[in-house]
């Protein structure tokens, strides 16, 4: 697969925490960023901030019941490209499904969108 955004993100949302992965390319060679966020107003705005300081462009969550939405109004504040994605589309590969496996997948899937 042709890769499109070398600098991307992929979110695991829940009620009370987001997980977040960042997926950079570099000189053919990838690298993951983990890290997770409560999903108070101001743990969501230190992931915006900390997506934005690693370069993050485009971003792709699930839409999991309204866990979502207040994660996408505070990121849609910032410069990123946000995508929704329906859980049925992007479902994983079956095996061992943890939160990171989850927002790793999510990137992956958004860097080849």
């Amino acid at each position: 697969m042709e890769l499109l955004y070398p600098h991307c993100a992929g979110l695991d949302l829940h009620k009370e925490t987001v997980v977040a992965c960042i997926r950079h390319m570099v000189n053919h060679t990838v690298t993951t960023l983990v890290k997770t966020f409560k999903t108070t107003t101001q743990e969501l705005m230190a992931l915006s901030d900390w997506l934005s300081e690693e370069g993050v462009t485009h971003i792709a969550m699930e839409a999991t019941g309204v866990y979502w939405k207040p994660v996408w109004h505070i990121l849609s504040d910032g410069n990123f490209s946000l995508v929704l994605a329906n859980a049925a589309h992007v479902k994983n590969v079956p095996g061992r499904k943890t939160d990171v496996n989850d927002a790793t997948w999510l990137a992956d899937l958004m860097a080849h969108a």
